[in-house]
């Protein structure tokens, strides 16, 4: 039977119980009639005060009145209709989240004075700046080489006499009579078929120099750097590019080479090419 079903049964006899029961007011009031006969009589001894015996039938009367009260009280409770269960679908707390009214207010950065520079600009270092000239360059500028002769230097150029159909060796010949302390050499063979590197040398020291060889605009291009601390003595040098080229004589008109030395402080330059000297008596 369900929880419900009982509770209605309950209701239903208490009801009737409520209704049919009729307190004996009669038999009560005799009761407490009888009482204050038995006080009033001779031979009763008064054990207590008059006044203790009013109280006595006072307190009895409000006694029974309290018992039919409660009574009916009690029935009209068990009676009552029991409160109906409701259950209330609580959704969870939401997380608390920053809104508009519980973000603190922003700053408001304020604005620059008027006519006052920004704080990362410092005028006097920008007026310093750009009235600074720079610095001039203080290298002087190479010469320019117009021929085999300049200063001390002196030049020559040849193709060694044992090149063949296929191979050739370009020499370079320096002479000074100074000594150096700068020197650079640049050979420079026309490209003119099949001319392919194979070796290079000096007849100085090789630790002195640094060498590269490389392709420019239709040349194979020699070059040797005297290295900063090395010198370069009086004397009779040789500067030599090996290279293969496609059989049958290799005309050599358009090679050239140049060379810059610096002797005593002072820069100087020489050229050349490696067309056959003839000398004023007909020897080449």
């Amino acid at each position: 039977m369900r929880q419900q079903d009982v509770h209605d049964e309950l209701r239903a006899r208490l009801h009737e119980a409520a209704e049919a029961h009729e307190p004996d007011r009669a038999r009560i009031l005799a009761r407490v009639e009888r009482g204050m006969a038995a006080q009033g009589r001779p031979g009763h001894r008064a054990t207590l005060p008059p006044v203790f015996g009013w109280v006595r039938v006072a307190g009895a009367t409000a006694a029974v009145a309290a018992v039919l009260g409660i009574g009916g009280y009690a029935v009209a409770s068990a009676v009552k209709t029991p409160p109906t269960e409701k259950t209330v679908a609580v959704s969870p707390t939401p997380s608390a989240s920053p809104d508009a009214t519980s973000r603190p207010p922003s700053r408001t950065a304020a604005p620059p004075r008027t006519g006052a520079p920004p704080a990362h600009t410092s005028p006097r270092a920008s007026s310093t700046a750009s009235s600074t000239p720079k610095a001039s360059a203080t290298t002087p500028a190479a010469p320019v080489a117009q021929g085999e002769q300049d200063g001390p230097l002196r030049s020559d150029g040849s193709v060694d006499p044992h090149s063949n159909d296929f191979w050739a060796q370009s020499d370079v010949t320096l002479k000074t009579s100074g000594q150096l302390t700068a020197l650079t050499v640049r050979l420079k063979v026309a490209q003119t078929g099949g001319v392919s590197d194979t070796g290079a040398w000096r007849s100085l020291p090789e630790t002195d120099f640094t060498q590269s060889v490389t392709e420019q605009g239709g040349f194979l291009v020699y070059t040797w750097t005297l290295k900063p601390g090395s010198r370069v003595a009086v004397g009779e040098w040789v500067f030599a590019g090996q290279y293969n080229h496609e059989q049958g004589g290799r005309d050599a008109k358009n090679d050239s080479y140049t060379i810059t030395g610096t002797a005593n402080g002072k820069q100087y330059a020489v050229t050349g090419d490696f067309a056959t000297h003839t000398t004023a008596n007909g020897d080449s």
